[in-house]
C-alpha cells in the first residue's frame, strides 16, 4: 500500500496549484452551490402523481439543489416484457420497480444516482442494463454498475449551472457474484458493480484468543508453525486481540488503490466530486461505522472527494466533517415504498410462503420483520421505527468552501398499513427532537456540533475551518 501512496503523492505534485493548501484538489464551484444528500431509494412506483400528505415539501427540497443525490437500491423494468430472472444470489430481497420510475425520479429532483450495492443483480445482467437504459432516457446520471470493472469503477459526470459534478460509487455490501471486473488476456471483462472487498475478523480479549488457540491446535487437519500471536483462524474465521469483542475489517489495498485513482481522476475532470458507499457492516443493527470506514473517508477526501456518502444499514450514523468536506456515514432510508411484485419464487421458498396461496406482500411483510436468510438464520429485521427516520442533508457553499449544513429530519410513515408507508414527510415537534437529538449522539464522537433550530438541524462552518 505504500508504494500506491508513493504514487498517488508523486500525481499531487504534478498538478501542483489545482491542489488547495491541505493536499486535495480544491473544490471548484460557484457561490451558492448546494448539494442535498439522502439514503437508501427503494421505491416501487412513481410517486408524484398522488398527492402524498407532506410529499411536496420534500419535492421542493429536492428540486432546489444543484445535485441532488439518492442510492438507487432497486430496480427498473416491465415485467411483462422482461427477457431475464430472478438470481438465485439475491441481495436480501428482488427489490423491483416500473419503468415509470425513472422519469419520476427526475421530476422529483434526482439527478445523479449511486448504483453500487446489494441489489445490483437482483435480476441478473438484464435487470441491471434495463435500469441502466431507463435512468439515461430519463436524464439521472448514474455510476457504481458497468460492463466491466472499468466501466462500473468510472466517475459519471453530471453539468449544473453552478459546476460540474462528478460520483463514484461503490460498495463494501455487496453479493459476491455481482462484482465486476476488467478483461485478462483473452478472457473478458465481467459485468457488474463496483467492489471493495473487506477482510472480516472477530476481536476478543487474550483470554478468548488463547481458548481459541487451543481449539485451532486441537483440531486433526491444523498446520503446525502457525505462530502469530495476535491472531488466529479457526475453519476459515479470523479472530485477532483486542480489549472489546466486535468485529474488525480491513479494506483490500488492490480495490482501495483503484478507486482513489477513480476518484482522482474523476476531480480532474470536474469541479466538485462525490463519492459514495454502500455498506452494511458491521450489520442493520449498528449505528457506528465499520471499524475501517472512517480512515477510507479520509483517504478518498485526500484524492479529491468533496463529499462523502455512506448509505446501507438503513438507519442514521453519524456525521464528519474531515478537511472542511461533508463525511455522512449513512443517511438511512429515504423510501421505504417497499410494494416490490413479483418477489420471486425463491422468497416464497425462503419464508414458508407457498405462491399459489400466499402474496407477494405477505412475503415482504415477513422479511422486514425477519430479516434475509443466512446459514446462521434470519438477520437483518427492519421492522422497527429506527428505519423509518432519517434527514435530508442540504450543503451549502461558498467561496469554494463548505458553509452550512442542514438537515431536515423526516418519518416515512412507520405505523401506517402496508401500502402506504415508506414516503417520506417532514416532522417537527418532538418528533423532529428525537432524530436530530440522536443524530447529534452519534456525530458527537467525531467532534461534530449539530444546532437544532425550528426542527431543523443546523452545521455551520467558519470560513478558516480545517
Amino acid at each position: 500500500m505504500a508504494e500506491y501512496t508513493h504514487q498517488i503523492g508523486s500525481h499531487l505534485g504534478q498538478l501542483g496549484g489545482y491542489y488547495d493548501t491541505v493536499g486535495s484538489i480544491a473544490t471548484n464551484v460557484a457561490n451558492g452551490f448546494t448539494m442535498v444528500a439522502v439514503g437508501d431509494l427503494i421505491v416501487s412506483r412513481p410517486l408524484t402523481r398522488y398527492e402524498h400528505p407532506g410529499f411536496s415539501d420534500i419535492v421542493k427540497i429536492l428540486r432546489d439543489a444543484d445535485v441532488t443525490f439518492g442510492n438507487m437500491e432497486t430496480l427498473i423494468f416491465d415485467i411483462r416484457k422482461f427477457k431475464g430472472s430472478p438470481e438465485a444470489e439475491h441481495g436480501g430481497a428482488y427489490h423491483v420497480s416500473v419503468p415509470e420510475l425513472g422519469p419520476d425520479l427526475k421530476t422529483m429532483g434526482f439527478n445523479i444516482v449511486g448504483r453500487a450495492n446489494n441489489h445490483t443483480l437482483d435480476w441478473g445482467l438484464e435487470g441491471m442494463r434495463e435500469t441502466s437504459r431507463v435512468l439515461d432516457e430519463s436524464g439521472i446520471v448514474h455510476a457504481g454498475a458497468g460492463e466491466n470493472l472499468a466501466q462500473a469503477g468510472a466517475a459519471r459526470f453530471l453539468e449544473t449551472a453552478r459546476g460540474r459534478a462528478a460520483l463514484v460509487s461503490l460498495a463494501t455490501s455487496f453479493a459476491p457474484m455481482s462484482r465486476a471486473c476488467d478483461s485478462a488476456g483473452e478472457a473478458p471483462g465481467r459485468p457488474g458493480l463496483n467492489a471493495l472487498r473487506l477482510a472480516k475478523s472477530i476481536v476478543v480479549p487474550p483470554e478468548m484468543l488463547e481458548s481459541l488457540r487451543q481449539v485451532r491446535d486441537a483440531l486433526p487437519d491444523h498446520k503446525a508453525g502457525e505462530t502469530d500471536s495476535s491472531r488466529v483462524m479457526v475453519d476459515g474465521t479470523t479472530y485477532k486481540i483486542g480489549n472489546k469483542v466486535g468485529y474488525s475489517y480491513e479494506a483490500d489495498p488492490r480495490d482501495v488503490a483503484d478507486i482513489l485513482r477513480n476518484v482522482r481522476r474523476g476531480k480532474q475532470f470536474s469541479d466538485f466530486c462525490i463519492v459514495t458507499n454502500h455498506c452494511h457492516n458491521p450489520g442493520n443493527w449498528s449505528q457506528e461505522p465499520a471499524d475501517y470506514e472512517q480512515s477510507l473517508a479520509h483517504k478518498l477526501i485526500d484524492a479529491g472527494a468533496d463529499a462523502y456518502i455512506g448509505h446501507g444499514p438503513h438507519l442514521l450514523r453519524g456525521i464528519e466533517i474531515f478537511k472542511g468536506r461533508p463525511v455522512f456515514y449513512s443517511l438511512g432510508n429515504f423510501f421505504y415504498d417497499d410494494l416490490r411484485t413479483p418477489v420471486g419464487a425463491d422468497m416464497f421458498e425462503a419464508y414458508g410462503r407457498d405462491p399459489r396461496v400466499d402474496t407477494d406482500a405477505e412475503v415482504t411483510v415477513d422479511e422486514e420483520a425477519k430479516g434475509y436468510p443466512t446459514a446462521e438464520g434470519f438477520v437483518g429485521a427492519l421492522a422497527a421505527p429506527v428505519y423509518y427516520e432519517s434527514v435530508i442533508a442540504v450543503s451549502c457553499f461558498e467561496h469554494n468552501q463548505l458553509a452550512k449544513l442542514r438537515l431536515y429530519p423526516v418519518e416515512l410513515g412507520y405505523s401506517k398499513r402496508f401500502a402506504n408507508r415508506g414516503i417520506p414527510q417532514l416532522v417537527t415537534g418532538s418528533q423532529a427532537n428525537d432524530i436530530l437529538e440522536r443524530l447529534q449522539k452519534l456525530s458527537d464522537p467525531f467532534g461534530t456540533q449539530i444546532a437544532i433550530e425550528n426542527d431543523v438541524g443546523v452545521i455551520r462552518l467558519s470560513p478558516t475551518s480545517p
